[in-house]
């Protein structure tokens, strides 16, 4: 089956719209938009079609141009980029994948962005009892050749009730366990970007796997899904 190839008018209209941030705008080129979200969708789609002949897959996300600006001093009304997100099935089945599309700022990623405290505190006695798994998975050459380095919000110093000095203290301060692969215009223009990207989300299936392990069972190893 031949895949969804974004074009550069997406890309030229969002350069656009960063420089014409504005409803009377927008409102004009409202059709255009519509065509150019239409066809990122289908992009999107494509993606979700080859991740689900290696994943379980509950839904894609596409998120809303419009921004929420109650709460922000920057009021430009709209997101200068496209971005969706692919959420994984059931309770055994954690993690996330994510696509940005934005002019020389594109990127897809992977991980666990906002683990609620019930998990993170699970995850944080994982590592402070034996992190030596945990590093093996995401330190694996071929891993790092796709991903790079764990990335995410952190602490300063040690979470409350962890030693500060304990060896694997830079793991367990981590408030998010995120990769992220930046991508260039050419490589999100080209007919290959589907495959690289759905290549990518398989790369990172390791770590998916350790972490629904770690986050369905107890500290001895029992299911808590039973």
């Amino acid at each position: 089956m031949e895949h969804q190839v974004l074009t550069n008018d997406v890309l030229k209209f969002l350069k656009q719209l960063e420089k014409n941030n504005n409803r009377a705008w927008f409102d004009e080129k409202k059709a255009v938009f519509k065509a150019h979200e239409k066809s990122v969708k289908e992009l999107y789609s494509s993606v979700l079609e080859g991740l689900r002949g290696t994943d379980e897959i509950e839904k894609l996300k596409m998120f809303r141009i419009y921004r929420d600006v109650r709460f922000s001093k920057d009021k430009t009304p709209y997101k200068s980029h496209f971005a969706g997100s692919f959420s994984r099935t059931g309770a055994k089945l954690r993690g996330g994948y994510y696509i940005r599309l934005k002019p020389g700022e594109s990127f897809i990623a992977a991980g666990f962005w906002a683990p609620n405290k019930e998990d993170l505190l699970r995850i944080r006695k994982e590592l402070e009892l034996d992190a030596e798994e945990f590093r093996a998975v995401i330190g694996a050459p071929s891993f790092k050749k796709v991903w790079g380095a764990i990335t995410g919000d952190e602490l300063k110093t040690a979470p409350k009730g962890f030693d500060k000095e304990h060896k694997d203290i830079d793991l367990i301060r981590k408030k998010q366990f995120i990769f992220v692969r930046n991508l260039s215009d050419q490589e999100i223009l080209a007919p290959d970007f589907v495959k690289k990207v759905t290549d990518s989300f398989v790369a990172v299936r390791p770590f998916f796997d350790l972490m629904s392990d770690i986050l369905t069972t107890d500290l001895n190893g029992t299911s808590l899904l039973d």
